[in-house]
C-alpha cells in the first residue's frame, strides 16, 4: 500500500493514458507493470537493437526507463489538469545492463506543489534473479494545463 494519497481520484487512468501517449516508450517496448500513488514499476524485455557495442542495453535506454518511471510516479500525485516535465536527474550506472528483462521502479521521495523529487532503480532480470544496475534521483515539475494543449500536454511528460 502506498504512503501517499493522490490529489486526483482518476490518477490511475490519467497516468496510464499519459504513459500510452509516449511514443518513445512504445518504441523501446517499455510498459507499466504496477502503478500506485507515488510508485510505479515499468518493464522491458531485452532487445538486441537497443544494445551498445558489448551487447549490453545502452545506458541511454536505461536512463530513459528510469526517467519515465520517476515521471509517472510523480504524475500520480499531481492534481487534475496538470502535466509533468523532468527538470533534473542524476543516474548512477552500477553494473552492465544484461539480462532477459529489465525493471524500472520509482517512488516519490518528496511530493510538492511545483517540484517533486523521486528515486528510481533499474534491475536486470536473468533466470529469476534480479541485479541492481542503475539508480536515479530526479526532480520533476508540475505543468499547469494550457488551452489547446490537451492532446499533447500530458504527452509532454518526459516522465
Amino acid at each position: 500500500m502506498s504512503r501517499f494519497e493522490p490529489k486526483n481520484p482518476d490518477y490511475r487512468a490519467i497516468a496510464i493514458a499519459t504513459f500510452e501517449q509516449q511514443r518513445a516508450m512504445k518504441t523501446l517496448g517499455i510498459s507499466i507493470a504496477r502503478l500506485e500513488p507515488g510508485e510505479v514499476d515499468l518493464k522491458m524485455d531485452y532487445r538486441v537493437d537497443l544494445t551498445q557495442q558489448h551487447g549490453f542495453i545502452h545506458a541511454g535506454i536505461i536512463t530513459a526507463g528510469l526517467d519515465n518511471a520517476c515521471g509517472i510516479a510523480a504524475f500520480t500525485l499531481m492534481p487534475a489538469a496538470t502535466g509533468i516535465l523532468t527538470v533534473e536527474f542524476k543516474t548512477n550506472l552500477l553494473a552492465p545492463a544484461r539480462g532477459e528483462r529489465f525493471a524500472f521502479r520509482a517512488t516519490v521521495v518528496k511530493p510538492g506543489r511545483t517540484l517533486t523529487v523521486c528515486e528510481g532503480r533499474a534491475y536486470a532480470e536473468q533466470d529469476g534473479n534480479e541485479t541492481l544496475i542503475a539508480t536515479m534521483s530526479g526532480t520533476l515539475m508540475a505543468l499547469p494545463a494550457r488551452e489547446g494543449a490537451a492532446s499533447q500536454g500530458s504527452a509532454r511528460a518526459s516522465a
